[in-house]
């Protein structure tokens, strides 16, 4: 079973938990669509200083 290390205790838990059971440690949760709106942003800044 593959897990995930928290960041802030170390430990390995479910790659579906949202907070680590050990310490509370809350991972961030980004949705698909605001990955799109950074990529697209940043798209956009980088051709408004080339051209």
């Amino acid at each position: 079973m593959k897990t995930k290390e928290c960041p802030s205790c170390a430990m390995e838990i479910d790659p579906k938990s949202k907070v680590c059971p050990i310490c509370g440690y809350e991972f961030a949760m980004y949705s698909t669509g605001m990955k799109w709106v950074a990529i697209l942003l940043v798209i956009l800044f980088i051709l408004y200083f080339i051209f």
